[in-house]
């Protein structure tokens, strides 16, 4: 009798001693998944690229999360139903019948406070210092587990196949931005994150999603040069320019022939009337096309992040844009793909600049017709589509379907617009107000 009484002594405490070792594997379990998945991949490369070989090693495990995943959840429910099915056997031996509801519910509150609220709180509160602590263990469960994960993966996306769902293993890939913008959205909402920090940094990832054609300023507004005027009209109209570059044009202003910079106009003039062979007659032989620079056509269909590197391999910021069928369309600058990222960028030339919004004061928002919408959303923080158009002139008339006289009013996406004044077929001065 007293055998049996220490054999069940003896068991019980085995038991016992093997369900809390069950609970510390299930806790391991439910804290390495939250750490791993929940962990930055941005400052796990920081920690790996300073030495962290935890960080190195989680880095390669989270490549996966699929099987990464699917490892965890196996010997997380291993252990769970391992330590329930223990659990059972020890209450009911000890209470009879009634030690199935009694280990049901222990087993419960065990389970949810120390193998899941505890250690995914943590792991949450800490995430990559635990995914850097935990990502040597994990590698070996995760390879060990792999052949069985292999055929679970298999067999689950054949039941999805079944009902048209197809898994994409890029998608964690091609979400950065999306999550990246979130991101920024979200903490300049809470006051986190600056506005001008949030448009600098959203600037940049899109530069790679927009034509050159979106910013390009339009050929209607270029200034050139014609190469058969007069050489003294020629440098009286580069010196009264606000632009250094103007493009030079022959016979019509389609036929660009060079892009003259001022700098190199003013060094020809200055010595055929100064230097030591000056002459009149020189001077009114001048022609203009020997200091012109090749032209750099690009397509209106280039966007702005290859544009960006290409001014940057040719050492030049100066492009002229054209349509599938080699006609002008515009031209492009390197400062224009800039302002695109750290907003407008003015100098002692550009005194109207700063004026392309005003505000009237009945509380409405006088705006150039040219004004692109994109940059109308970045300085008043509104939300307009450019879907459809580039401009807010270009706007009203898609979304009037119609060329505005001056004074007519249009009301959509919760905005009101006064068409202010027009030239010819052209909006030219626009009054907004949010309704």
């Amino acid at each position: 009798m007293e055998t049996t009484i220490a054999t069940l002594d003896s068991t019980f405490w085995i038991t016992a001693l093997a369900i809390l070792f069950l609970l510390v594997l299930s806790g391991f379990f439910s804290g390495s998944e939250t750490a791993l998945t929940a962990a930055s991949r941005g400052k796990l490369r920081s920690q790996a690229d300073k030495g962290s070989r935890g960080a190195e090693r989680a880095l390669r495990i989270t490549e996966d999360n699929e099987r990464l995943i699917g490892s965890v959840l196996l010997g997380n429910n291993l252990v769970n139903i391992l330590a329930a099915s223990l659990a059972t056997s020890l209450f009911t031996r000890a209470f009879g019948d009634s030690g199935v509801a009694l280990a049901t519910l222990v087993m419960t509150l065990l389970v949810l406070i120390f193998a899941e609220v505890l250690p995914k709180t943590y792991a949450i509160t800490n995430a990559e210092t635990a995914a850097a602590r935990v990502s040597s263990p994990i590698q070996v469960i995760v390879t060990l587990f792999s052949p069985v994960v292999g055929a679970v993966r298999w067999f689950v996306r054949a039941i999805l196949r079944i009902f048209g769902v197809r898994t994409d293993p890029d998608s964690q890939i091609l979400a950065v931005r999306e999550e990246i913008a979130g991101a920024l959205q979200l903490g300049h909402s809470e006051g986190v994150v600056e506005k001008e920090d949030r448009d600098r940094i959203l600037g940049a990832l899109d530069l790679s999603d927009r034509a050159v054609e979106e910013i390009m300023l339009h050929r209607s507004q270029i200034e050139m040069i014609d190469a058969d005027s007069d050489p003294l009209q020629i440098l009286a109209q580069c010196v009264e320019s606000n632009h250094t570059r103007l493009p030079l044009y022959k016979d019509e202003p389609d036929n660009i022939v060079g892009v003259v910079h001022a700098k190199d106009l003013l060094r020809a003039m200055h010595k055929l009337m100064l230097g030591p062979d000056a002459s009149p007659e020189a001077l009114q032989n001048f022609n203009v096309s020997d200091v012109a620079m090749p032209p750099y056509f690009v397509p209106d269909t280039t966007t702005l992040d290859d544009q960006m590197r290409q001014f940057l391999r040719r050492s030049t910021h100066f492009a002229l844009v054209v349509d599938e069928y080699g006609s002008l369309e515009g031209l492009i600058t390197l400062e224009d793909i800039l302002e695109e990222i750290v907003g407008e960028i003015t100098d002692e030339f550009d005194p109207d600049a700063a004026l392309a919004i005003q505000k009237t004061k009945d509380g409405q928002f006088l705006v150039d017709g040219s004004m692109t919408i994109r940059d109308i959303n970045r300085a008043k923080d509104w939300n307009l589509p450019d879907d459809e158009a580039n401009t807010i002139a270009g706007l009203v008339i898609h979304e009037a379907q119609m060329i505005p006289t001056a004074g007519q009013v249009f009301s959509f996406h919760g905005f009101r617009f006064e068409v202010v004044a027009r030239k010819q077929n052209q909006i030219t001065k626009l009054k907004i107000r949010p309704l």
